[in-house]
């Protein structure tokens, strides 16, 4: 059983072994400059992604759905959406950022307008200075207790789910408050409302997300074919990236603040964090320089492959060294702050005037 309010790590094979994901390396040569996040091997997985390849290439239309819950703050890890948001607006994607304040409420228990604020200060913010253009018109950003079409939408598409299904996908049992039991269907009219006629009508989606959000996925294609007659609808795409380690060796999370860099950190605090990070060093120096580093074991080197090193040529040499017993941990370390202090120097100083502009997305968007 996937949770997707869960924290618990995911087993990368086995998902794809029993929910029938791909490789995305099988269609990787076919993607026209694709991101460090597709080369790397950080994003591994795909559903029908062919089709969102077919419309790049094709210089066709299609739209990128990626929603953000407002719970708590938004740590390094969440960047890997925005910069996936960003590769796909340069590619022409009509891009829907659903804010789900309504699954917070249910699932997490956060008022909404504490969610509202929080969208705001923390994810709004942060998308902005991470690079996203909110200028752009093809670009919709809204929250779920107040879009209504989606809300009806919604309501239409329970019609054809039933309370079984529901307990089989996402282990709800007769405790589960029924605003929670409701949600998901609010996050399958997010994913599909890009192709009703008030938005030109069906055209290939696609959906990144972490590995613990498939069951949404799954449900939302199941319901897309039950309502093809009615709308047309093209089953969703779906990406599946990896996600980063916390700074403990256990999966990053907002809610367990030892594991986590925020993007809100101060840059030394940021690059203090990383030189406590887990390493995939040897037990001694000596035995570090005879039998070499464990990168792929390694907190430290999982930040520059995602988010510090841009150039593959670098980042290959720093592995080999680091498996060479060239380097030490604590050089490694040192290095990676001093790139982590300098990213975020740049990060505070955009937060700085985003949330301005931030707090203007939500008063002037059209609901």
């Amino acid at each position: 059983m996937i949770d997707p309010w869960s924290s618990a790590i995911v087993d990368y094979e086995k998902l794809i072994e029993q929910f029938g994901i791909k490789p995305f390396s099988d269609l990787l040569d076919d993607v026209e400059n694709p991101p460090n996040l597709m080369k790397r091997g950080i994003i591994f997985g795909h559903r029908d992604y062919g089709r969102i390849v077919k419309a790049m290439r094709e210089k066709t239309e299609f739209a990128v759905v990626t929603g953000m819950m407002p719970s708590g703050k938004m740590h390094i890890g969440h960047k890997m959406i925005v910069d996936q948001l960003i590769w796909y607006q340069k590619q022409g994607a009509d891009i829907y950022i659903p804010i789900a304040d309504m699954e917070s409420y249910s699932a997490r228990n956060i008022e909404f307008d504490e969610s509202r604020e929080l969208a705001i200060t923390e994810y709004l913010t942060n998308y902005i200075a991470l690079g996203l253009d909110f200028n752009k018109k093809n670009i919709n950003v809204y929250l779920q207790s107040e879009n209504k079409l989606v809300q009806n939408l919604a309501y239409m598409l329970g019609r054809k789910v039933n309370l079984n299904e529901m307990k089989a996908i996402y282990g709800f049992t007769g405790s589960t408050n029924i605003s929670h039991l409701y949600v998901p269907l609010i996050q399958v009219a997010d994913i599909l409302h890009p192709q009703l006629e008030e938005f030109g009508g069906p055209k290939p989606t696609v959906v990144p997300v972490g590995p613990d959000q498939d069951p949404h996925i799954r449900l939302t294609r199941d319901i897309a074919e039950r309502f093809k007659n009615r709308f047309k609808f093209i089953a969703p795409s779906s990406t599946y990236h990896r996600f980063i380690t916390g700074l403990t060796g256990d999966k990053m999370s907002s809610s367990k603040p030892k594991t986590a860099i925020f993007l809100s950190d101060s840059p030394e605090i940021a690059a203090k964090k990383v030189k406590s990070a887990k390493t995939g060093g040897r037990e001694s120096l000596e035995d570090q320089r005879h039998h070499g580093g464990i990168p792929e074991e390694c907190v430290v080197y999982e930040m520059l492959l995602y988010h510090l090193v841009n150039s593959d040529k670098e980042l290959k040499e720093m592995y080999h060294n680091c498996k060479e017993g060239n380097v030490m941990c604590g050089e490694c370390k040192n290095h990676a702050s001093e790139m982590m202090m300098k990213f975020f120097e740049q990060l505070s100083k955009r937060r700085q005037v985003a949330e301005h502009e931030a707090r203007k997305i939500l008063s002037n968007n059209v609901r």
